[in-house]
């Protein structure tokens, strides 16, 4: 007695699999991006100032373009009043109005008698000098170390309500959907399966 051999007819791939796939690979690319960016931003605004002594502030204006820009977010380090030069460029409160934070270069610098430092500073891209002396108080003032181009805007990006809703609703609609798309796509396969078992039965050839 021999068998003959069973034949599976192929069966094709739906139209539109390549494009599911793409779409899958897509999403799970942008939100490994998003969680990836989310938790650097973390680590680096919330936990490093924290433990590495750095200090993070978003620049607002463009007073000091065209090293820091507005969203730019400025990394300045405590330093001691006394090692300040003209030049440096400081993160501190102006003397008036609001006493707003800002990060201007120095422009004159005094120490009196006392020990105590006063000076003057100015945004690069400013016509002139502020309108202010400051007189540092503490021992330490912020001093610019490092610009980190365009986190701030991002952040306030991310913070923007239509943003926030897009990125709440739009991912999990787009998972659903490729989801029932793969539902209804292996439906008529499994049905076509069941036709193709009957068409193609295993049979036996008596000796």
């Amino acid at each position: 007695m021999t068998a003959t051999a069973t034949q599976t007819p192929a069966t094709a791939a739906p139209a539109g699999a390549p494009l599911l796939k793409a779409a899958r690979m897509l999403v799970r690319t942008v939100s490994t991006v998003l969680a990836v960016v989310a938790v650097a931003a973390f680590l680096f605004l919330a936990i490093g100032p924290r433990f590495l002594g750095y200090q993070t502030s978003t620049m607002l204006t463009g007073s000091m373009a065209p090293l820091i820009n507005p969203g730019d977010v400025v990394v300045s380090v405590p330093t001691p009043v006394s090692s300040l030069r003209t030049g440096d460029i400081i993160t501190y409160k102006i003397p008036v109005e609001d006493q707003r934070v800002e990060t201007h270069r120095i422009v004159e610098l005094k120490r009196s008698a006392n020990g105590s430092t006063t000076l003057r500073t100015k945004g690069d891209a400013n016509n002139g000098a502020d309108p202010w002396q400051a007189t540092i108080q503490g021992d330490t003032v912020d001093v610019h170390k490092a610009t980190v181009p365009y986190l701030g805007t991002a952040i306030r990006a991310l913070r923007e309500p239509a943003v926030l809703m897009a990125l709440t609703y739009g991912a999990p609609a787009i998972l659903v959907t490729i989801l029932l798309a793969k539902i209804w796509r292996k439906a008529p396969s499994a049905a076509e399966g069941a036709e193709d078992g009957d068409n193609f039965a295993p049979t036996q050839a008596r000796a």
